[in-house]
């Protein structure tokens, strides 16, 4: 098989105290086996060394917002010990200090915002949320986890309306614009002018699926992503490269569209 660049562009680490509860929580949040690793840095080095990972957008969610500088503590601290890292910061709707902490963020060395609205509880588009993308301001890119049929906060017609309001802020889109939602995303995401991950995506389309909604999209826009600790690496790359796209589309979303948005040399 030929060796690929790679940017692993989502990827949830976790301090040693609290791996197995954490890796459990995500696991029975979405009632799948958690077969991807066990959720700390060296795991996740080690897994992804077996397809050639070369960099990781690593991240972890702060559920409540007393959980926010130290998430952001952590992940700052294990960018410093492994270069191979490129952290994202957490925050919070309900965090009080947003623009001060998305400061001290860029001062630590995180390059991008981490959200989850289904854990984080909060809709894309509510009032709290406006003000955070307001005090963000386009200063760093948002990573956002998207869609779930059974849950309301992430619907990607609340990022569709999201994206009118604050036309320069980088949006990452997670999970092809939208969790076990893919057609509202098709609707109202896909095409506009916002990036898109690959993970947690690829196991419930088909091949066939997967490639229309990625083209539709256009294929510089769009990264390869595993959600590590859900799925494994070599499972995911052999999904994507299952797709039916050309080794120049493979390249870009395999790594030049993510290194370019990160400045990845």
């Amino acid at each position: 098989m030929k060796q690929y660049k790679i940017i692993d562009a989502h990827a949830h680490i976790f301090p040693q105290k609290i791996l197995p509860k954490a890796v459990d929580s995500i696991g029975a949040f979405y009632t799948l086996p958690m077969s991807g690793g066990k959720g700390s840095a060296e795991d996740l080095l080690e897994q992804g060394k077996k397809i050639g990972v070369c960099n990781y957008v690593v991240h972890s969610v702060a559920t409540v917002p007393t959980q926010v500088e130290h998430i952001n503590d952590f992940i700052a601290a294990e960018t410093r010990l492994h270069p191979e890292f490129i952290g994202f910061a957490s925050l919070h709707p309900g965090y009080e200090k947003i623009s001060e902490e998305v400061q001290r963020a860029i001062e630590l060395g995180l390059r991008g915002i981490k959200l989850h609205p289904d854990f984080q509880k909060f809709d894309i588009d509510s009032p709290e949320a406006l003000e955070m993308y307001r005090k963000i301001d386009g200063r760093l890119p948002i990573l956002m986890h998207m869609g779930d049929r059974k849950l309301t906060y992430s619907k990607p017609e609340r990022l569709a309306r999201v994206l009118e309001m604050f036309p320069n802020q980088v949006f990452i889109a997670a999970h092809l614009g939208g969790y076990s939602a893919w057609e509202e995303s098709k609707q109202c995401l896909i095409g506009k002018n916002i990036f898109i991950d690959t993970c947690s995506a690829l196991p419930f389309l088909s091949a066939q699926e997967a490639a229309e909604i990625i083209r539709a999209h256009g294929t510089k826009r769009v990264f390869f992503g595993t959600d590590y600790p859900m799925w494994q690496h070599e499972e995911e790359l052999e999904r994507f490269l299952a797709l039916p796209l050309t080794e120049q589309e493979r390249e870009d979303i395999l790594f030049n569209n993510a290194a370019a948005l990160l400045g990845v040399e």
